[in-house]
């Protein structure tokens, strides 16, 4: 794998780094209650990608590349979890929460990576071309899933913490703001169903 490293680690700039459910939601939780609060949702977010990502390893490694055949049911709960935050964040639409709600604790920020059927595809995809053709070993699954941390949960802190500056915004623009937010994870949610 050494020698596909900056293949990899460009793919995973540009795969992680782009806007999908769990950058969103990050986004819009941060914009919603600031940087303190939504930390605490960001380590949701880092906790079940880690298990995710760490499943996806194991999985991968048992199974093999025949593992892809079931990656299909998770777009679909996915999907259906995006629609659902993106009703719930339109339904919203601009209310100032400063206090601590369950929209942005812990188990909210898991529950969005456990779901995020685009980390679980790149996961598959980046073990499938980058570590599968070249070892069957669990340690270098392991090893392309520490690096795929950059992709996930940094993405996820970059968005929150622009969120977290473009606040004053927010305040001002709330409800298009959410809207905007809610529209993004529909188009989200029918690219999985769609592609």
């Amino acid at each position: 794998m050494n020698e596909h490293l900056p293949t990899l680690l460009l793919q995973i700039l540009l795969v992680g780094f782009t806007p999908g459910p769990a950058n969103i939601y990050a986004l819009t939780m941060s914009l919603r209650h600031g940087r303190k609060i939504s930390l605490v949702m960001w380590l949701g977010m880092l906790v079940g990608f880690s298990i995710a990502v760490s499943a996806m390893a194991l999985l991968t490694h048992l199974l093999g590349v025949a593992f892809g055949s079931y990656v299909g049911y998770m777009k679909v709960l996915g999907a259906a979890y995006i629609f659902y935050l993106a009703y719930w964040i339109w339904r919203s639409g601009g209310a100032n929460k400063t206090a601590k709600s369950r929209e942005c604790g812990f188990v909210s920020g898991m529950l969005v990576q456990l779901t995020n059927a685009k980390m679980l595809l790149f996961d598959l995809t980046v073990f499938s071309t980058f570590v599968l053709p070249y070892s069957d070993r669990l340690e270098d699954l392991f090893e392309a899933a520490a690096w795929l941390l950059i992709a996930g949960p940094g993405a996820n802190l970059t968005w929150l913490m622009a969120g977290d500056v473009m606040r004053n915004f927010f305040l001002r623009y709330g409800r298009q703001v959410d809207h905007f937010s809610a529209i993004a994870l529909v188009l989200c949610a029918l690219y999985l169903l769609c592609f």
